[in-house]
């Protein structure tokens, strides 16, 4: 028991006692037999399931990294996922978490059937969804001002003297796109600006489409001076389709607004404003809400938490 208890993250073991067994551990190569463990009754098994939309998105990168230093201070380990956004994908993942014994799933959801995350399907395996709601859900969830962050970034737009902005976003169904999409709406609306629908594209799910969207958005008769970004992958097909045409020697240097920051933005070839948040911290809020179920102190009835975002003007 003592050994168990040790390898199992040192909880009411004394630190000298925990020296000891960790010497006994080096000294003999003990590795314990972690599925014989999780065939034992009741016997939690030691791992959380962790499911992501985007294993290519350094973002969620950052997002399992936060999950997994609380999972580490909880003595568990997690395993980790990619739906790439589509459904049948999540379906078969969650069952695949499922069949392993996890004692808790982390989801980045997609947008479509929520059958398989009712709690009768689950069982007593308890859920967390980060960055989006699932309609009709009610489970602990960690989102980001997603609302208010775009309502802000365009606003930012409006108030440098833009009235064509441009939006690119991912599709309408996906719950932070839509999120999005509505701060950017409000903002304009509120201006009295109209918005173009010529220049608003929101299907884009990764760099490619992105990147062909903003050539059709800069190929219009009457292009944007300005674009909104609803997320970083969005943001780079941006950016490479204005490099591309700066280097054809086009006169062209609109403003960009960001959602989400992303790689060497910094270096870009137009200054960048950042709607920034840190999608590590997103992470373990999300691994915090999930083991406090585990450990039973959490209250009754699902929370939600919503983190605040910043703008970092270039």
């Amino acid at each position: 028991m003592t050994v168990s208890r040790t390898l199992a993250g040192g909880r009411n073991v004394r630190p000298d006692v925990q020296e000891r067994v960790m010497e006994a551990v080096k000294e003999l190569g003990y590795y314990r037999n972690e599925n014989a463990r999780s065939l034992r009754p009741g016997q939690p098994s030691g791992l959380v399931g962790v499911a992501i939309t985007n294993l290519a998105n350094p973002y969620y990168g950052n997002f399992a990294l936060g999950v997994e230093e609380v999972a580490a201070e909880h003595g568990r380990r997690i395993l980790l996922g990619n739906t790439g956004e589509d459904d049948a994908r999540e379906r078969q993942l969650v069952s695949d978490f499922i069949g392993r014994q996890v004692d808790g799933l982390i989801l980045v959801p997609t947008s479509g059937d929520a059958e398989h995350l009712r709690p009768e399907r689950l069982g007593d395996v308890p859920l967390v969804l980060a960055s989006r709601r699932v309609p009709g859900l009610d489970v602990d969830t960690v989102l980001l001002d997603d609302v208010g962050g775009a309502y802000r970034g365009t606003l930012s737009l409006l108030d440098a003297g833009h009235t064509r902005i441009g939006f690119l976003g991912n599709r309408s169904s996906v719950f932070t796109g839509e999120r999005r999409c509505r701060g950017y709406e409000r903002a304009m609306l509120e201006r009295g600006v109209p918005i173009d629908p010529r220049i608003v594209f929101r299907d884009q799910q990764d760099v490619a489409a992105a990147t062909r969207a903003a050539k059709a958005m800069f190929d219009a008769a009457d292009p944007p001076t300005a674009v909104f970004s609803a997320n970083n992958r969005n943001t780079i097909g941006a950016i490479r389709e204005i490099g591309r045409r700066i280097r054809d020697g086009e006169p062209l240097h609109p403003a960009v607004v960001s959602f989400d920051d992303f790689e060497l933005s910094e270096l870009m070839p137009v200054p960048v404003t950042v709607i920034d948040h840190d999608a590590r911290l997103l992470g373990r809020e999300a691994a915090t809400l999930l083991f406090s179920r585990l450990d039973g102190t959490a209250e009754d009835g699902p929370r939600t938490v919503e983190l605040p975002v910043s703008i970092e003007f270039p």
